[in-house]
Parts: structure tokens; sequence; C-alpha cells
């Protein structure tokens, strides 16, 4: 099984690389959510998400969260089809970050 990882390119610039599933989100990955603190502006590269189902969907929502919380302006690039069938199918399509 292939692991998730949150990789740091560049100072605000974070490639996420494996499946974005539940079973490969945990505790770790809920405890990473510091790195939305670490910049003003966060960009978030989903174009290595080798799989992804709705707990994808849920962990970018609380991303969404967690920035509004500290403040952080979040964007995404490279949003999986998959994850995007998702958030229009649970009414998220309309969300600025959703838009493809």
């Amino acid at each position: 099984m292939s692991q998730l990882s949150i990789i740091e390119q560049r100072p605000g610039y974070f490639l996420i690389e494996g499946p974005l599933t539940f079973a490969s989100i945990d505790k770790k990955t809920v405890k990473s959510f510091n790195f939305l603190n670490s910049a003003e502006q966060i960009c978030i590269d989903l174009g290595h998400v080798e799989t992804t189902d709705s707990a994808g969907l849920a962990l970018m929502i609380e991303w969404i969260k967690q920035s509004r919380q500290y403040n952080t302006r979040l964007s995404f690039k490279n949003i999986p089809p998959q994850l995007l069938t998702l958030a229009k199918l649970s009414g998220f399509d309309n969300n600025e970050y959703f838009v493809g």
C-alpha cells in the first residue's frame, strides 16, 4: 500500500503524493495540519495523487477549515477529476476551492 506524503517544494507550496483514501489518511496526517500555518498563502498541488475517495474530499474540507482559522489563503492545484466529481456530488462544486 502506498503512503500519503505532504512534501514542501518551496515555502508555501506543498505537493501531495500517494493515495487520498480512508486507508492512507491517519492521525499523523491530521496532526500535519500545522503546515497550513507556515505562510500567508499556501498552494496544495494534488497532481501526484494516485487515487482518492470521499476521505480525500473530507481531508480537503478540513484543510480549508484549518486555513481559515490560521487566516491563510489556500488554493489547490491539479485537483484530480475524481475529487471534482465527489465535490459535485456533495454540493461543494460551487466552492471557490473546487473550481477546476
